[in-house]
């Protein structure tokens, strides 16, 4: 049954977030003909999405928990506006259910999972003992709400090494890796601090730590109508500390019969809980193609546009109607990938200094375009990067016939890429791009920070190999030297070039 608030028409919609996840959910909002409202807090008075939308809202400073984090402010600028509905995007409150609940309660839909779907799949040893219900595997690893005593007896019949993760966690916070019994207390107390911090909740458990490992996640959409389908995988591997750095659809590790057999698990996953709208099956896969479910992202995904230049679907549209208690456009799983699409996230931070956030104006920017080429955006030239926010400047998405193509567009589009003003991390994802065992999909979560260099070479150089490098920057040095030569030095002439051949042609009529 639909409930009832579902079937009310949208005719505005306010978006709970800021910069490219909310232009992103503006522009879904135009194609369809409907209003969009933005919030913001102080730091974000110019920002992309705010010039963007029909209406804005200020709702405080710049700190998330005096503005996108009230969940009072943002139920205020609804009333205030008139919105029917609010998009979480992902992040601040979109994994939040006493947000969705609030929302119900106040007659607003929610473009998103009901409540109950967020709460159980947000508590990731809830969501594991859910889907164990369901068949589906997990990883070994202990009960939440232990305590350290009781955890430090368990460890060695899971088998180190362990992780430490956090209950309420995401997005690398609260988690610590573990090789040995000696450094498990410390580890604990680090990780119960730091969820206290961000989540404000000090929870921990731990999980077996699955060496040489992928992340593949499986984007799910389900409607009110009985539907629950999956769209294919993404590759996440390419990681640093926990944090995605870049995404691709489909995976080149998997095959047709394992694509098969995950999609069916993440059908069942997202079935367990009575799942409603878009959300995301992550898992774990072993060098012998094992799987395990790891957690379930009861939201949209920062990667979701590799999915839609592989399979067509807008999953922001897709959301909407969803949440208007229609059936969903796409009926069938998603079995036979017959492009690919790969993602770099553009950050604000020093490739080359430990990756460290840069903040400060961005003085200049130019945009790739070209076949093939999209990119998801909410900054500016003369925008400001804050410290306050998540560094990410934009999203370069490459789409190709095939693996290939799409790695040598995402070449080119790094290459066009501009950005002055502050430090971003376009060096690295072109040393990626050239990297030989990205090139061969031979990597795996632990790839970047153990085996990949900001040099060229994934490996200390011999000396030959050094001597070639120096002699190839030698040459290059010596062109650019030439190119600009040829920039700067005037003619030989009195006057330039131009009217020197206008000058001649007027001569030879």
């Amino acid at each position: 049954m639909v409930p009832e608030q579902s079937q009310t028409k949208i005719k505005k919609v306010l978006i709970a977030n800021r910069g490219e996840i909310a232009v992103r959910v503006i522009r879904a909002c135009r194609d369809l003909g409907i209003q969009s409202v933005a919030v913001y807090s102080d730091a974000d008075r110019a920002s992309l999405h705010v010039r963007y939308a029909d209406e804005a809202v200020h709702i405080g400073p710049p700190s998330p928990r005096e503005s996108y984090l009230r969940i009072d402010k943002i139920l205020e600028a609804v009333k205030k506006t008139g919105a029917d509905a609010v998009h979480p995007g992902y992040g601040f409150l979109s994994e939040k259910p006493d947000f969705a609940q609030a929302c119900a309660d106040e007659g607003i839909i929610f473009i998103g999972p009901p409540p109950r779907a967020i709460a159980r799949m947000g508590d990731k040893q809830a969501a594991r003992e859910t889907v164990k219900l369901a068949g589906v595997p997990v990883i070994p690893g202990t009960e939440p709400n232990m305590r350290d005593e009781e955890i430090l007896a368990l460890a060695p019949t899971i088998g180190f090494p362990v992780i430490v993760k956090a209950v309420a966690g995401g997005g690398g916070k609260g988690m610590r890796t573990v090789r040995s019994a000696e450094d498990l207390p410390g580890a604990l107390a680090t990780a119960r601090r730091e969820a206290e911090s961000a989540f404000g909740d000090g929870r921990v458990y731990l999980e077996k730590l699955v060496e040489g490992a992928r992340h593949i996640e499986f984007q799910v959409l389900a409607d009110t109508h009985g539907n629950t389908i999956h769209l294919g995988e993404r590759e996440c591997s390419i990681q640093r500390r926990h944090q995605k750095m870049v995404e691709e659809s489909p995976s080149i590790f998997l095959d047709a019969d394992l694509r098969r057999r995950m999609g069916e698990m993440a059908v069942k996953a997202a079935e367990t809980v009575g799942y409603i709208n878009a959300g995301t099956i992550e898992c774990l896969v072993d060098k012998d193609k094992n799987f395990y479910f790891l957690e379930m992202n009861t939201r949209l995904q920062v990667e979701h546009p590799v999915t839609e230049l592989v399979t067509g679907i807008d999953l922001v549209k897709e959301q909407i109607r969803i949440a208007r208690g229609r059936r969903m456009g796409p009926t069938q799983n998603f079995l036979e990938p017959k492009s690919w699409a790969i993602e770099c996230r553009i950050n604000a931070e020093d490739p080359y200094n430990n990756f460290i956030p840069s903040v400060g104006q961005i003085t200049t920017l130019n945009i790739p375009t070209g076949p093939g080429v999209r990119v998801d955006s909410g900054v500016y030239s003369g925008s400001e990067i804050t410290p306050y926010y998540d560094s990410m400047i934009a999203k370069l998405i490459c789409w190709g016939e095939d693996r290939g193509e799409a790695i040598l567009r995402m070449r080119r589009a790094l290459e066009e890429y501009t950005i002055m003003g502050v430090k971003h991390n376009i060096p690295f994802h072109q040393n990626l791009m050239n990297s030989f065992s990205f090139i061969a999909g031979m990597f795996d979560t632990k790839f970047v920070e153990e085996r990949f260099s900001m040099t060229t070479y994934e490996e200390a150089p011999n000396d030959m190999e050094l001597e070639t490098a120096a002699i190839a920057a030698t040459l290059f040095a010596h062109r650019q030297r030439q190119l600009a030569s040829q920039v700067v030095t005037r003619g030989e002439r009195d006057t330039s070039n131009w009217k020197w051949v206008g000058r001649w042609e007027r001569m030879h009529r």
